[in-house]
């Protein structure tokens, strides 16, 4: 591909939505281009990028055996409403009528129809098992777009579903496509750690694991063990925490009462110590007023769980895993209760809450329940309480593990320290079971003549995300270093001066022989100066760069690439072309 043909508009300087790395090299390098918020044109670079990305998803697809269709994006609704999603997915689902004002939702994944699929067309166990895949665009109204690619509302998605007859068929297509995933990554150039994680809005009835590209932008946090190799996401993460403090006020007294030592009968006694606390409604306020740390304080939470507050408490310097307490709560639709939601309860004065006379339904989280004393919320404005016991001062209703992961917990399977690292969802894996399959009455006949429902799974890994993870790993200080196996070309030729006929025949003798030899090539034949065309074949950032000047007549050229360089630096080394033939190809096998 000659540059002077292509639509490549690099820019000098980064937009200001640019608020990635990543994001900001895809923009200047002329790859992508932002049509509304969380949408995104592929320019001619960006797309080749990611048809290698989807190249390199299609062929291990296809090795682990899965089958490729493709979809409709405009799913009906009444598919959903079988499913019970529809209203369980909340606003990212985005909704419309037809002309015949009949409902339909632009697609964000893809259970439903294709289980409505296999519904129709699969009646038999001899049918079973198989795997179905698809690669396509995605809609999810995301409230908040950020980091261009990374989290927009328009992707690109590889997303498959399998149906066995058995748990055991299940697993072996859970275990392939494990494997297929990893490669994928790997292949790709990514930096990844598979973790457990939750099931989501896509639900399921086994186990479910999520490949995370590690990078600091990443908005997912991974808790891992190095120790014993435990990793998961932050949301699932387990971890060893303090016994688990149960007794309630009765027992305790009557612990106490049988007891002769004096000094036990008299701290059951106490009462809770009132604090004037004026305008203080943060842990932090809280913490720096007092002048104890946010682990002697309890946190109290609302929440409208399935519209009933509830209250959840946990330790200052914790924080309530919603994903958690909704599975403790067995709810459909958490939400954190604000001011609105409070209006008819004069006694609760947010910013002051606090368990002692809280009449509602109360999960405590195992390490408040394990505290000796606490300061909380007296629920009166500018009022706290010192000396609060859990256990005493208030009722443990339920004590439950409903927090977070934190710094300093240990392993849950080896008790080592665990490490927190942050991460980019970009592939995720389900064994969904029959939910689907149960709601939506699909079935087939076992051996026996029984009616079954297929057993699902379900594989989704985000083909632009991908994209967007490399541009991450691979941003450098003047452009990404994409890995050869998915750059948009393999080798760019950069004559000084087209107009030099010298440098000119040079490039086009070394253009043939790598297309003959199979490599992909851009060649910058336009007329600019030398540091503009410099400029952007770093922001390009191709495997490998062979500058053709002065020494064209010696048949010496400059070759570049990222073997030769660390991270943040541009190198060049003069050399025969001969010699630059042979780098080139061994850099571009190696990578």
């Amino acid at each position: 591909m000659r540059q002077s043909e292509m639509l490549v508009p690099t820019l000098r300087e980064a937009p200001a939505e640019a608020d990635a790395a990543g994001h900001r090299w895809l923009l200047r390098s002329g790859m992508i281009r932002q049509l509304a918020a969380g949408i995104y044109s592929y320019l001619p670079l960006g797309r080749r990028v990611l048809l290698n990305v989807e190249r390199i998803v299609r062929e291990e697809m296809d090795r682990a055996g899965c089958q490729e269709v493709l979809l409709p994006i405009m799913q009906p609704a009444e598919l959903w409403k079988e499913s019970g999603r529809y209203n369980q997915y909340g606003p990212e689902l985005m909704r419309l009528q037809d002309r015949h004002e009949r409902e339909f939702a632009l697609g964000p994944t893809h259970e439903e129809v294709v289980t409505a699929l296999a519904r129709d067309e699969v009646n038999s166990y001899r049918k079973l098992p198989f795997t179905l895949y698809q690669i396509g665009t995605k809609f999810r109204d995301e409230r908040r777009p950020r980091f261009g690619l990374l989290r927009g509302r328009e992707f690109i998605m590889k997303d498959a579903y399998s149906f066995a007859s058995d748990w055991e068929e299940l697993d072996h297509t859970y275990q392939a496509m494990n494997k297929a995933y990893s490669r994928i990554l790997e292949r790709c150039g990514l930096e990844y750690i598979r973790v457990e994680a939750d099931a989501g809005t896509i639900g399921g009835q086994g186990e479910t694991h999520e490949f995370m590209a590690l990078a600091d932008v990443g908005e997912d946090t991974i808790v891992s063990c190095r120790a014993c190799g435990y990793a998961a996401n932050l949301e699932k993460a387990g971890y060893q925490t303090a016994a688990v403090v149960t007794q309630d006020t009765e027992q305790m007294s009557k612990d106490v009462s049988e007891s002769d030592n004096e000094s036990q009968i008299s701290a059951l006694d106490q009462s809770p110590v009132p604090i004037h606390t004026p305008a203080i409604r943060t842990i932090a306020e809280l913490s720096s007023f007092v002048g104890q740390g946010p682990e002697h304080m309890i946190k109290t939470l609302l929440y409208q769980a399935d519209g009933q507050l509830v209250a959840a408490l946990v330790r200052g310097d914790h924080e309530v895993n919603d994903i958690a307490l909704k599975q403790v709560l067995g709810v459909e639709e958490l939400i954190l209760a604000d001011e609105e939601a409070l209006a008819g309860c004069s006694d609760l004065a947010v910013g002051f809450l606090g368990p002692i006379g809280l009449h509602l339904p109360m999960v405590v989280d195992a390490d408040v329940a394990a505290m000796g004393s606490a300061i909380t919320g007296a629920n009166e404005v500018d009022m706290h309480y010192s000396g609060v016991r859990p256990g005493i001062d208030f009722v443990l209703e339920k004590v439950e593990r409903i927090r977070f992961a934190a710094e300093g917990d240990s392993c849950p399977a080896c008790a080592a320290k665990l490490v927190f690292t942050k991460g980019i969802e970009v592939g995720h894996i389900f064994k969904l079971g029959t939910k689907y399959s149960d709601a939506m009455g699909a079935s087939f006949l076992d051996r026996n003549g029984r009616q079954c429902a297929p057993v699902m799974g379900c594989y989704g890994i985000g083909v632009s995300r991908l994209m967007a993870a490399i541009a991450e790993q691979y941003a450098g200080d003047d452009g990404i270093r994409w890995p050869a196996a998915v750059a948009p070309y393999q080798i760019h030729l950069i004559p000084v001066s087209w107009k030099d006929e010298q440098q000119r025949q040079l490039v086009l003798e070394l253009e043939q022989q790598l297309l003959d030899a199979g490599y992909t090539v851009l060649t910058d034949d336009r007329d600019e100066r030398p540091g503009v065309k410099f400029k952007d074949a770093e922001l390009i950032g191709l495997p490998v760069q062979i500058l053709v000047g002065r020494d064209a007549a010696e048949r010496r050229v400059e070759l570049g690439s990222h073997a030769l360089a660390r991270k943040g630096e541009t190198k060049r080394i003069s050399m025969s072309v001969e010699e630059a033939l042979n780098h080139a190809k061994e850099v571009l096998q190696l990578r």
